[in-house]
């Protein structure tokens, strides 16, 4: 497959390259168009109504219109003159000469007028009237000495020539460089490409080959495109600027690499400044971030103490005391910023801030309640905890959710403002010092003691493992109902781990204990006595499948 994109593309090499030459012909014939009318992208003529005399893509000076007479008219005008009398050999730029008539300085080629000096032209310059003229002079010899040069038998031979041998150098250097780019080729298939695909092998295929090379591949061609295309615009200037019919195309064609690259490197030169103060802003905002999280850093750890704040705070007030300082620093920096004042620069900031305010009202919500709730202080990390119908460990915090494992090992993400405006049951916050209290609630028919009943319990709860004896478990009578009287077993636990398991003993030691006292348990509710109680005797404790545990 690679063999044959290079085949491809080694074919398609001559017509890329006449594809290449017919573009920037093609893009040099607006420009020199506009050569001739300059005087609408000039500044300083558009702001004065003037139009510049250009020969052979040479500008000889620049008139001023009037309001009978535009500049571009004038100017074209004053142009054909001087071309006119360059084409007729027989005269003499000799005969040049500068008169003065009244309002008006003249030059003349011998009795035919070439072009009027008035007082608002040499205001364009700067300069008296009668100097403006002797510089028209001069300029309009010097044109026509060199349009008649340009046109000469000897220059255009001379040119021919030199054309002819730059086309065969640029043949020459073009075959070259092909073949230069065919023996990478080869190289690359040849190397490259065993290279890449032992590198897939052993990281087994997490790199892939195919992507690697294409890259590669995309590397080369466009090496080989930048050289192509540097080699055919510096022959096309060359040749273009020899013939004084086409050298207005060159000028131009010179002109579309050279601007650019000269209005970077002026931009950057104006901008030096600016970029030095960023500089030096950058630097000074970062010390002051790294301050300021060692700051908290020895806050969350207890070196340093606050009064009335908790060290888990200072992880959360360092993210957001950090938010406010970059912010800051963007409103102290956005005016120094290269483009800032521009009005491309403004539409894009104001189309973002939009955006950002039609679609970010859930996520300031969020965002803000995350702050809340972190000096809330309604959990931390690792804490047990209900919030709504879920319940489970809080393993992560941001200032956008919460993630909380549950004992059915799902993670449940839960935005933070839905957390604010719900009740949230925290198991951890007391459970290591006063105990978390465990209860269940049972319902037992009237006719069983009462006395005898809470001592039933309290022997279930103390058969509970991971039920503290001390506080003693407790039985709270918690309503009397129509059929039975439904008591509450409390007891204390410290730790929250395994709630799940914890509480599923006791219910298991509470049946197994009013099994071996006789007491049927008569939640909900029965409708009338049985014939029999209803309890499991002992010898049927562990009827099939259930096995009997073997004692240690």
């Amino acid at each position: 497959m690679i063999r044959k994109f290079a085949f491809r593309r080694r074919s398609s090499r001559r017509s890329g390259f006449g594809f290449l030459l017919l573009v920037l012909l093609l893009a040099t014939v607006p420009a020199v168009l506009a050569q001739e009318r300059s005087a609408q992208n000039d500044p300083v003529s558009s702001s004065v109504h003037t139009a510049p005399v250009v020969i052979d893509g040479n500008r000889l000076f620049v008139l001023r219109g009037l309001t009978s007479f535009p500049a571009s008219e004038r100017a074209k005008a004053v142009r054909q003159r001087i071309v006119d009398i360059a084409r007729d050999e027989s005269f003499s730029t000799d005969a040049l000469e500068v008169r003065e008539e009244n309002d008006r300085t003249a030059v003349y080629a011998g009795e035919t007028l070439i072009l009027y000096a008035f007082d608002v032209d040499a205001e364009i310059e700067g300069i008296d009237r009668q100097l403006l003229g002797e510089v028209f002079k001069a300029k309009t010899k010097s044109a026509v000495e060199q349009y008649r040069q340009d046109r000469s038998s000897v220059v255009l031979l001379t040119n021919t020539a030199y054309a002819l041998v730059l086309t065969a150098v640029m043949a020459l250097v073009f075959w070259g460089v092909m073949r230069l780019f065919r023996w990478l080729d080869g190289w690359a298939v040849r190397h490259v490409q065993k290279n890449v695909e032992d590198l897939a092998s052993k990281s087994h295929h997490l790199i892939k080959a195919g992507q690697v090379w294409s890259l590669f591949a995309s590397l080369l061609r466009t090496i080989r495109f930048l050289a192509i295309a540097i080699l055919a615009y510096f022959y096309l200037n060359t040749l273009l600027g020899l013939y004084p019919w086409t050298r207005p195309a060159a000028l131009v064609l010179f002109d579309l690499v050279l601007d650019p690259i000269e209005s970077l490197w002026f931009g950057f030169l104006s901008s030096l400044p600016n970029l030095a103060f960023l500089v030096i802003l950058f630097l000074v905002v970062r010390y002051l971030l790294r301050l300021t999280r060692t700051f908290f850093k020895g806050v969350q750890r207890g070196r340093i103490k606050l009064n009335n704040f908790d060290p888990d705070w200072a992880s959360p007030t360092y993210k957001i005391l950090r938010l406010l300082i970059i912010a800051f620093s963007v409103v102290i920096a956005y005016p120094y910023i290269p483009g800032s004042d521009s009005m491309a620069f403004k539409g894009v900031s104001l189309f973002l801030g939009v955006i950002f305010s039609l679609g970010s009202s859930s996520f300031i919500a969020n965002m803000m309640a995350g702050m809340a709730m972190t000096y809330r202080g309604a959990f931390k990390e690792g804490d047990l905890v209900r919030v709504g119908e879920v319940v489970g460990k809080v393993t992560e915090i941001k200032l956008m959710i919460t993630r909380v494992n549950t004992a059915k090992n799902e993670s449940v993400v839960i935005p933070n403002s839905n957390i604010l405006n719900t009740n949230v049951v925290n198991y951890s916050t007391l459970a290591k010092d006063q105990g978390l209290v465990i209860h269940t609630t049972v319902g037992i028919g009237y006719d069983a003691p009462w006395r005898q009943v809470e001592a039933m319990l309290k022997i279930a709860a103390e058969r509970t493992p991971g039920l503290e004896k001390e506080p003693a478990p407790f039985v709270l009578q918690q309503s009397m109902g129509d059929y039975a009287v439904n008591y509450e077993i409390n007891a204390f636990c410290k730790t929250t781990s395994g709630l799940l398991g914890i509480r599923s003993d006791l219910h298991r030691n509470i049946q197994d204990v009013f099994n071996e006292h006789g007491v049927q348990i008569m939640s909900p509710a029965y409708e009338n006595d049985p014939e029999t109680p209803k309890v499991v005797p002992p010898d049927q404790w562990y009827a099939a499948p259930a096995s009997k545990p073997e004692s240690g």
